[in-house]
Protein backbone atom coordinates (compact mmCIF):
# COMPACT_ATOMS: atom_id res chain seq x y z
CA UNK A 1 0.00 0.00 0.00
CA UNK A 2 0.94 3.45 -0.90
CA UNK A 3 2.06 5.56 1.81
CA UNK A 4 -0.17 8.25 3.14
CA UNK A 5 0.98 11.58 5.14
CA UNK A 6 -0.61 13.59 7.22
CA UNK A 7 -0.82 17.58 6.66
CA UNK A 8 -2.83 19.96 8.24
CA UNK A 9 -5.41 21.78 6.41
CA UNK A 10 -6.71 25.52 7.00
CA UNK A 11 -8.62 24.66 10.40
CA UNK A 12 -5.25 22.73 11.74
CA UNK A 13 -6.78 19.83 11.36
CA UNK A 14 -4.87 16.63 10.41
CA UNK A 15 -5.63 15.23 7.23
CA UNK A 16 -4.31 11.95 4.94
CA UNK A 17 -2.80 13.08 1.71
CA UNK A 18 -1.91 10.03 -0.40
CA UNK A 19 -1.84 9.14 -4.13
CA UNK A 20 -5.46 8.94 -4.32
CA UNK A 21 -5.95 12.41 -3.23
CA UNK A 22 -3.41 13.36 -5.93
CA UNK A 23 -4.95 11.56 -9.14
CA UNK A 24 -8.52 12.99 -8.13
CA UNK A 25 -6.92 16.43 -7.85
CA UNK A 26 -4.61 15.75 -10.93
CA UNK A 27 -7.81 15.30 -13.43
CA UNK A 28 -9.68 18.31 -11.77
CA UNK A 29 -6.96 20.49 -12.67
CA UNK A 30 -6.31 18.89 -15.88
CA UNK A 31 -9.55 19.43 -17.16
CA UNK A 32 -9.56 22.73 -16.22
CA UNK A 33 -6.15 23.59 -17.82
CA UNK A 34 -7.06 21.95 -21.25
CA UNK A 35 -10.40 24.07 -21.06
CA UNK A 36 -8.88 26.99 -21.12
CA UNK A 37 -6.07 26.43 -23.25
CA UNK A 38 -8.65 25.45 -26.00
CA UNK A 39 -11.04 28.77 -25.10
CA UNK A 40 -7.65 30.91 -25.43
CA UNK A 41 -6.54 29.59 -28.60
CA UNK A 42 -9.94 29.81 -29.88
CA UNK A 43 -10.19 33.61 -29.04
CA UNK A 44 -6.66 33.83 -30.62
CA UNK A 45 -8.07 32.48 -33.92
CA UNK A 46 -10.84 34.47 -33.94
CA UNK A 47 -9.30 38.03 -33.33
CA UNK A 48 -7.36 37.46 -36.46
CA UNK A 49 -10.00 36.06 -39.11
CA UNK A 50 -11.94 39.04 -37.58
CA UNK A 51 -9.16 41.50 -38.09
CA UNK A 52 -8.88 40.12 -41.90
CA UNK A 53 -11.98 40.72 -42.50
CA UNK A 54 -12.66 44.20 -41.03
CA UNK A 55 -9.71 44.73 -43.13
CA UNK A 56 -10.66 43.44 -46.10
CA UNK A 57 -14.03 45.47 -45.97
CA UNK A 58 -12.26 48.67 -45.17
CA UNK A 59 -10.08 48.21 -48.47
CA UNK A 60 -12.72 47.78 -50.49
CA UNK A 61 -14.70 50.60 -49.63
CA UNK A 62 -12.17 53.23 -49.17
CA UNK A 63 -11.77 55.41 -51.90
CA UNK A 64 -9.00 55.05 -54.56
CA UNK A 65 -7.25 58.15 -56.25
CA UNK A 66 -5.07 57.29 -59.21
CA UNK A 67 -1.55 58.58 -59.06
CA UNK A 68 0.39 58.95 -62.46
CA UNK A 69 3.93 58.61 -62.46
CA UNK A 70 5.80 61.19 -64.76
CA UNK A 71 6.50 58.78 -67.37
CA UNK A 72 3.29 58.48 -67.60
CA UNK A 73 2.03 61.61 -68.38
CA UNK A 74 1.46 62.85 -72.16
CA UNK A 75 3.30 65.63 -73.77
CA UNK A 76 3.02 69.05 -72.49
CA UNK A 77 0.51 71.55 -74.34
CA UNK A 78 1.98 73.36 -77.45
CA UNK A 79 3.05 76.61 -77.19
CA UNK A 80 2.35 77.93 -81.16
CA UNK A 81 -0.98 76.28 -80.52
CA UNK A 82 -2.84 78.71 -77.70
CA UNK A 83 -6.29 79.51 -78.14
CA UNK A 84 -6.79 82.87 -80.23
CA UNK A 85 -6.58 86.60 -78.23
CA UNK A 86 -10.73 88.16 -77.84
CA UNK A 87 -10.95 90.17 -80.37
CA UNK A 88 -11.23 93.80 -79.26
CA UNK A 89 -13.30 96.36 -81.02
CA UNK A 90 -11.99 99.69 -82.47
CA UNK A 91 -13.96 102.34 -83.07
CA UNK A 92 -13.44 105.13 -85.58
CA UNK A 93 -10.55 108.08 -84.55
CA UNK A 94 -11.66 110.69 -82.47
CA UNK A 95 -11.92 114.13 -83.83
CA UNK A 96 -9.80 117.02 -83.40
CA UNK A 97 -10.66 119.31 -80.72
CA UNK A 98 -11.92 122.70 -81.67
CA UNK A 99 -10.62 124.59 -78.99
CA UNK A 100 -7.23 124.87 -78.01
CA UNK A 101 -5.61 124.37 -74.62
CA UNK A 102 -3.56 127.41 -73.10
CA UNK A 103 -0.22 127.74 -73.00
CA UNK A 104 2.06 130.13 -71.69
CA UNK A 105 3.56 132.36 -74.25
CA UNK A 106 5.44 135.83 -73.68
CA UNK A 107 3.19 139.06 -73.89
CA UNK A 108 4.78 140.42 -76.98
CA UNK A 109 2.83 137.09 -78.91
CA UNK A 110 -0.62 137.37 -77.48
CA UNK A 111 -3.04 137.58 -80.39
CA UNK A 112 -6.00 139.97 -79.23
CA UNK A 113 -8.14 138.02 -81.93
CA UNK A 114 -7.41 134.52 -80.72
CA UNK A 115 -10.01 132.87 -78.02
CA UNK A 116 -9.51 130.96 -74.80
CA UNK A 117 -11.30 128.29 -74.46
CA UNK A 118 -13.71 127.31 -70.99
CA UNK A 119 -13.66 124.78 -68.75
CA UNK A 120 -16.64 123.47 -69.97
CA UNK A 121 -14.89 123.56 -73.27
CA UNK A 122 -11.83 121.66 -71.78
CA UNK A 123 -14.31 118.83 -70.23
CA UNK A 124 -16.14 118.14 -72.80
CA UNK A 125 -12.64 116.88 -74.92
CA UNK A 126 -11.98 113.54 -74.61
CA UNK A 127 -8.47 112.01 -73.57
CA UNK A 128 -7.56 109.71 -76.64
CA UNK A 129 -6.37 106.50 -75.69
CA UNK A 130 -3.42 104.85 -77.71
CA UNK A 131 -3.56 101.20 -78.69
CA UNK A 132 -0.12 100.76 -79.14
CA UNK A 133 -0.32 99.00 -82.75
CA UNK A 134 0.29 102.24 -85.44
CA UNK A 135 0.87 106.22 -84.68
CA UNK A 136 -3.02 107.20 -84.86
CA UNK A 137 -4.91 107.95 -81.30
CA UNK A 138 -8.00 105.25 -81.27
CA UNK A 139 -10.74 104.82 -78.52
CA UNK A 140 -10.86 101.27 -77.32
CA UNK A 141 -14.00 99.24 -76.21
CA UNK A 142 -14.95 95.94 -75.23
CA UNK A 143 -17.53 94.16 -73.46
CA UNK A 144 -16.66 91.49 -70.16
CA UNK A 145 -18.58 88.89 -72.18
CA UNK A 146 -15.81 89.07 -74.74
CA UNK A 147 -13.46 87.31 -72.06
CA UNK A 148 -13.76 83.94 -71.76
CA UNK A 149 -12.01 82.63 -68.25
CA UNK A 150 -12.63 78.58 -68.95
CA UNK A 151 -14.70 76.11 -69.32
CA UNK A 152 -16.36 74.22 -66.28
CA UNK A 153 -18.05 71.67 -68.23
CA UNK A 154 -14.87 69.97 -69.34
CA UNK A 155 -13.61 67.05 -67.42
CA UNK A 156 -10.32 67.47 -64.89
CA UNK A 157 -7.35 65.46 -66.65
CA UNK A 158 -6.47 62.32 -65.24
CA UNK A 159 -4.28 63.62 -62.81
CA UNK A 160 -4.66 66.68 -60.79
CA UNK A 161 -1.99 67.44 -57.99
CA UNK A 162 -4.44 68.40 -55.03
CA UNK A 163 -3.15 69.35 -51.40
CA UNK A 164 -6.54 67.62 -49.82
CA UNK A 165 -8.07 64.36 -51.66
CA UNK A 166 -11.58 64.47 -51.59
CA UNK A 167 -13.75 62.30 -48.85
CA UNK A 168 -16.57 60.41 -49.10
CA UNK A 169 -19.56 62.35 -47.41
CA UNK A 170 -22.76 60.12 -48.66
CA UNK A 171 -21.57 56.73 -49.93
CA UNK A 172 -24.58 54.28 -51.56
CA UNK A 173 -25.26 50.67 -52.00
CA UNK A 174 -25.87 49.83 -55.36
CA UNK A 175 -29.04 47.92 -56.05
CA UNK A 176 -27.85 43.76 -56.50
CA UNK A 177 -29.20 42.78 -60.51
CA UNK A 178 -32.46 40.23 -59.32
CA UNK A 179 -31.48 38.42 -62.82
CA UNK A 180 -27.62 38.33 -61.36
CA UNK A 181 -28.77 36.79 -57.77
CA UNK A 182 -30.91 33.93 -59.43
CA UNK A 183 -27.67 32.92 -61.61
CA UNK A 184 -25.37 33.05 -58.08
CA UNK A 185 -22.88 35.66 -60.08
CA UNK A 186 -20.46 37.93 -57.75
CA UNK A 187 -18.09 40.44 -59.20
CA UNK A 188 -16.26 43.80 -58.49
CA UNK A 189 -16.62 47.09 -60.16
CA UNK A 190 -14.48 49.36 -60.59
CA UNK A 191 -15.63 52.88 -61.53
CA UNK A 192 -13.89 56.15 -62.13
CA UNK A 193 -16.15 59.50 -61.08
CA UNK A 194 -15.91 62.72 -61.88
CA UNK A 195 -16.37 65.46 -58.49
CA UNK A 196 -16.55 68.57 -59.76
CA UNK A 197 -15.80 71.80 -57.41
CA UNK A 198 -19.25 71.10 -55.32
CA UNK A 199 -18.12 67.56 -54.43
CA UNK A 200 -20.96 66.18 -56.88
CA UNK A 201 -20.58 63.46 -59.19
CA UNK A 202 -20.88 65.21 -62.95
CA UNK A 203 -19.86 61.77 -64.52
CA UNK A 204 -19.39 57.94 -63.84
CA UNK A 205 -16.84 55.51 -66.15
CA UNK A 206 -16.67 51.86 -65.75
CA UNK A 207 -12.91 51.38 -65.70
CA UNK A 208 -12.73 47.62 -64.72
CA UNK A 209 -16.00 44.94 -64.59
CA UNK A 210 -15.69 41.49 -63.68
CA UNK A 211 -19.09 41.22 -65.46
CA UNK A 212 -20.86 43.89 -67.65
CA UNK A 213 -24.43 42.98 -65.68
CA UNK A 214 -23.25 45.02 -62.53
CA UNK A 215 -22.02 48.25 -64.60
CA UNK A 216 -25.42 50.21 -64.97
CA UNK A 217 -26.34 49.29 -60.90
CA UNK A 218 -22.53 50.41 -60.03
CA UNK A 219 -23.33 53.81 -62.16
CA UNK A 220 -25.75 54.90 -60.74
CA UNK A 221 -25.07 54.27 -57.08
CA UNK A 222 -21.47 56.13 -58.15
CA UNK A 223 -23.78 59.34 -59.28
CA UNK A 224 -24.86 59.66 -55.76
CA UNK A 225 -21.92 59.78 -54.11
CA UNK A 226 -21.19 63.41 -52.25
CA UNK A 227 -17.55 64.03 -51.48
CA UNK A 228 -16.16 66.65 -50.16
CA UNK A 229 -13.93 69.04 -52.59
CA UNK A 230 -10.61 68.54 -53.84
CA UNK A 231 -8.52 71.57 -52.47
CA UNK A 232 -5.71 73.34 -54.40
CA UNK A 233 -3.96 76.56 -53.68
CA UNK A 234 -6.71 77.45 -50.62
CA UNK A 235 -9.58 76.45 -53.43
CA UNK A 236 -11.56 73.87 -54.79
CA UNK A 237 -10.49 72.02 -57.55
CA UNK A 238 -12.38 69.44 -60.21
CA UNK A 239 -11.27 65.90 -60.02
CA UNK A 240 -11.54 62.33 -60.84
CA UNK A 241 -11.48 59.47 -57.95
CA UNK A 242 -12.00 55.99 -58.42
CA UNK A 243 -14.82 53.48 -56.30
CA UNK A 244 -14.84 50.37 -56.17
CA UNK A 245 -18.53 48.31 -55.52
CA UNK A 246 -18.53 44.79 -54.66
CA UNK A 247 -21.25 42.63 -55.50
CA UNK A 248 -21.39 39.46 -53.21
CA UNK A 249 -24.50 37.24 -52.18
CA UNK A 250 -25.04 36.58 -48.80
CA UNK A 251 -24.37 33.39 -47.62
CA UNK A 252 -27.20 31.12 -46.38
Amino acid sequence: MAEKKAIKNGAGEKVQYGAAQLKRLAQKYTGLGLTLAIALHLAGIGAYWGAQYLGRENEDNAPVVRVLKYSELGPPPSITNQQALPQVAVSAAIAKPTVGIPVPVPDAQVSPEQTIATQQQLSQIAGPVSTGGGGGQTAVSFSPSDIKVGDEDQPPPDFVPVEKEPQIVKRVIPQYPELAQRAGIEGKVLVKIWVDKDGKPRKAVVLKSDAEIFNQPAIDAAMQYVFTPAIMNKGPVAVWVVIPFTFKLKQQ
